[in-house]
């Protein structure tokens, strides 16, 4: 059976990808420092889990020399633009330094590929749109310099030692068990809101876009990559445009209630409009998104009612 460790496998994305993992028959690891991720996340509990910080040499070398796995997928960041923005230091060390030390321990321990959660942050502002793998790189926030930096490194790894590599450059990721606090993004921060009858912020006119991809067809995703897309980068996404005002609206009506947004000034390091193309994760993956944004708000809402988050 082949043994794959999931950094940071705990948390929103990175459970879900577990979950895909066990499905799939893989002998699975989790290795999580539970700052943000949760041992409830994880329902099944057919896994290895190590309790550490990937800014923690020593801990990711233990994890790694006793679980021993073929492949990584690496989840485990500082995934707040906005933190980064606030403390340049703190998300280097977490995701510049802490990647490089799973990428030392993978070359060590003879992993054979590295799958590796990128970001559309990335891009920076699109020159075109929609934006595809060969679009310049131009980041504008320190989360996406340091996110492509990491690209870099897994890179010149596989040219210097051999080991394998699949970049996903993710759109908006939302979907159950994403936080509404800390780092949570728009969907889960206007879902917990309006369930509980609280007002919203929209930073800037509502008219910025994203790309608003299911978390079940990022964990999706991920599985393929660790056989499928050798040495490449990949946009996960669905390749559609929605706007803020839309998605508000969208959850308000779905929540059965009538909230009126707060607007404030936009946010250092955002974008306009992103929208990316996945047409090479299709083709090479032979991936496809399963999932709309409406069905992800129904989704949500299920999810709300059976976690009991609102009545």
């Amino acid at each position: 059976m082949e043994k794959v460790l999931v950094t940071g496998g705990a948390g929103f994305i990175g459970s879900h990808i577990v979950d895909k993992l066990l499905e799939e028959g893989y002998e699975v690891a989790v290795f999580d420092n539970l700052s943000t991720g949760k041992l409830e996340n994880l329902r099944e509990k057919t896994y290895t889990f190590y309790e550490g910080d990937i800014s923690n040499k020593e801990q990711v070398y233990a994890a790694i020399a006793d679980f021993q796995p073929h492949y990584i997928i690496h989840q485990a960041a500082q995934v707040s633009v906005a933190k980064s923005v606030e403390n340049m230091e703190k998300d280097a060390r977490i995701n510049i330094m802490g990647s490089i030390n799973v990428i030392n321990a993978a070359k060590d321990y003879g992993v054979k590929k590295i799958v590796y959660a990128s970001s559309a942050a990335v891009y920076g502002e699109p020159q075109y749109l929609p934006i595809d793998e060969n679009h310049p790189i131009n980041p504008k926030s320190p989360y996406g310099i340091s996110k492509f930096t990491v690209e870099l490194y897994l890179k010149a790894t596989h040219e210097l030692y051999g080991i394998d590599y699949t970049i996903l450059r993710y759109a908006n990721v939302y979907g159950p068990r994403q936080d509404a606090k800390g780092e949570g993004g728009v969907v889960a921060i206007f879902a917990e809101k309006i369930a509980n009858g609280e007002t919203p912020t929209i930073f800037g006119d509502g008219k910025q876009t994203r790309d608003f991809v299911y978390v079940t067809d990022v964990a999706a995703a991920n599985v393929l990559a660790i056989q499928g897309g050798r040495n490449k980068i990949f946009n996960i996404s669905t390749n559609t445009m929605t706007n803020i005002n839309y998605l508000f609206n969208l959850i308000n009506s779905t929540f059965h209630k009538e909230m009126a947004p707060i607007y404030e000034e936009g946010r250092k390091g955002d974008i306009k409009s992103s929208v990316l193309n996945n047409i090479s994760s299709k083709e090479a993956l032979n991936w496809e998104p399963q999932v709309s944004i409406e069905e992800g708000i129904d989704k949500i809402a299920e999810y709300y009612k059976m976690s009991k988050i609102y009545i």
